[in-house]
């Protein structure tokens, strides 16, 4: 097999030692990352955290399309060998573009509809996302697909994002934004949530106190790490080393907080990069 890469062939030894770019339009995507990086240890990772232009969410198509591109193009000048693109809102706007363009496995993100409805009791599941996401054809499509006997409730989340940015996880002013935007749902016998941004993760046991129990909540980061080891299989991509993997990290604000942030959602010492793009 021969995977073209930078319009340059490279054989199958070359390229299974190659990195995967994984990006987000911020810090959630390393919610993704450490779910790769459990599942398959030996490959080496590059993150980009777009965190000087998040949230994606508040942005046109246009833009965010414009952003997915500039990002990815500096991913392919690193030779990746595959890249996940671990942003719904981005997977929503810019992936089908990125695939036109670029001749390397492509992995996105949509909201867990079907997962959902498949567990739900009470037929009835919330979705909890940036506007773009809600607004988007993907999550149209799907709910239109695998969803058509369920009742689904898209709640946009404005401010969760910047929350999650800012490390306040656990604050009495996210966890007034998360009860404004989860007790509608309940309200409805919401018995499901699917948590459609890679940021919301992090705030995932914040959720479960307000929303309690009882109500199942479905993320995104394993099912995307599954999917990415059928790829690398399917494509002969698999990395057989067995050193300890590389990781590399970018983010493209430069401010202290946010790569404190970065540093802590990750929960061990890293490098952060500059990235100038």
């Amino acid at each position: 097999m021969v995977v073209k890469l930078l319009n340059k062939p490279l054989t199958d030894s070359v390229v299974n030692h190659q990195p995967i770019g994984v990006f987000d339009s911020g810090m959630g995507g390393l919610s993704v990352l450490r779910e790769i990086h459990h599942l398959l240890p030996f490959e080496d990772l590059i993150y980009i955290a777009d965190s000087k232009y998040a949230p994606y969410g508040d942005q046109s198509a246009d833009y965010v399309r414009q952003r997915a591109n500039q990002i990815a193009d500096f991913l392919l000048e690193q030779q990746i060998k595959v890249l996940v693109v671990a942003c719904n809102t981005a997977t929503a706007d810019a992936v089908d573009a990125l695939r036109d363009r670029f001749n390397i496995p492509i992995v996105g993100l949509e909201p867990a509809i079907k997962p959902a409805v498949n567990v739900s009791k009470t037929g009835v599941i919330g979705v909890l996302a940036t506007q773009r996401t809600i607004e988007s054809k993907r999550l149209h499509c799907l709910t239109l697909k695998h969803a058509a006997q369920t009742k689904v409730l898209a709640q946009a989340c404005p401010g969760l994002v910047e929350k999650v940015e800012a490390n306040h996880l656990d604050r009495y002013d996210t966890k007034q934004l998360i009860k404004q935007y989860t007790q509608p749902l309940l309200q409805q016998q919401v018995d499901t949530l699917i948590l459609g941004c890679t940021h919301y993760l992090f705030l995932q046991d914040t959720i479960r106190q307000i929303v309690g129990e009882e109500v199942k909540i479905i993320e995104t980061g394993k099912p995307v790490a599954r999917q990415l080891q059928r790829i690398l299989e399917q494509y002969k991509l698999l990395n057989a080393s067995t050193h300890p993997a590389t990781l590399c990290f970018y983010n493209s604000s430069h401010l202290k907080q946010h790569h404190n942030t970065m540093q802590h959602l990750w929960h061990h010492g890293i490098d952060i990069n500059a990235l100038s793009v």
